[in-house]
């Protein structure tokens, strides 16, 4: 539904229709705003790691994820091989696959080019908005869809030339990659742990990515280390839903306390209700 703005003329109150640009604008300003000091932070990285203001923005659009360019900047500083950040990416990036096709649903009828359209502006954030509205709104429409994504591409790349532009009149210590880094992935691990074997995996990916790195000799430990943890988690998944009983009543999947387990999904709602 178009949204109805009121204006007062002449005593009384007139009825107008809000433009779509500008009503998808207003749902997206949150998202677009709260890119502006990642946006930064990430532009000022790239610069550091050696992108220049055209390539840092170039970048932001190919890209156009936080954690892989984060991840890119880091790799880069301490000469990582280019299989080795190409295939990290690969993996970390992986994820959209599963975001797209819990859109998919939502998308019937739209052309080939809509779809790639859609799936290259695709990220975590804009994921989000537009799931919530395909959910709870039935006249959210998937061009609508596509204009929140392509707002918040907007203000992503233009926070990543920003601060570009500002890297180049600062100098900044590298070692700051790395710790940028670290934390933005310890912040990822955290609103993801909602039960014991999150949480256990977590561990054992890290320990395993120590192990292999010092076997390996290069961040393709971590590849490794993903990969193998990963697997196990599948592995003791599958063997639990073998069993008698569902997986909340096993303990490795019992709750613990931390930000994920107070979100409030549409999913933890259906299952409530159900």
């Amino acid at each position: 539904m178009t949204l109805i703005a009121d204006s007062f003329i002449g005593g009384t109150f007139l009825k107008r229709e809000e433009p779509n640009w500008l009503m998808v604008l207003k749902i997206a300003m949150p998202l677009c705003l709260s890119y502006i000091p990642i946006g930064l932070a990430c532009g000022i990285l790239l610069h550091a790691a050696g992108f220049n203001f055209l390539l840092t923005l170039l970048v932001s659009i190919v890209v156009f994820s936080g954690g892989a360019q984060f991840l890119i900047a880091s790799l880069l500083t301490i000469n990582a091989p280019i299989i080795s950040i190409v295939v990290t990416l690969f993996f970390l990036e992986l994820r959209y696959a599963l975001l797209g096709s819990s859109l998919s649903r939502y998308l019937k009828g739209q052309s080939q080019h809509f779809i790639w359209l859609f799936s290259v502006s695709l990220n975590d954030e804009n994921y989000a908005v537009n799931y919530l509205k395909f959910a709870t709104d039935k006249t959210w429409t998937p061009k609508q869809a596509l204009m929140v994504e392509h707002y918040s591409l907007l203000s992503w790349s233009v926070a990543n030339l920003i601060g570009s532009l500002i890297g180049s009149a600062l100098t900044i210590d590298l070692e700051i990659v790395d710790f940028a880094l670290t934390a933005l992935f310890l912040y990822m691990i955290v609103m993801q742990i909602r039960n014991r074997m999150t949480l256990l995996i977590s561990l054992l990916s890290g320990v395993l990515a120590v192990a292999f790195m010092v076997w390996t000799k290069s961040t393709l430990g971590l590849v490794l280390s993903t990969l193998v943890a990963s697997f196990i988690g599948f592995l003791v998944e599958a063997k639990i839903r073998k069993g008698k009983g569902r997986l909340s009543d096993h303990w490795l999947f019992g709750k613990v306390r931390g930000p994920a387990v107070t979100r409030k999904t549409i999913e933890d709602k259906k299952s409530t209700e159900s």
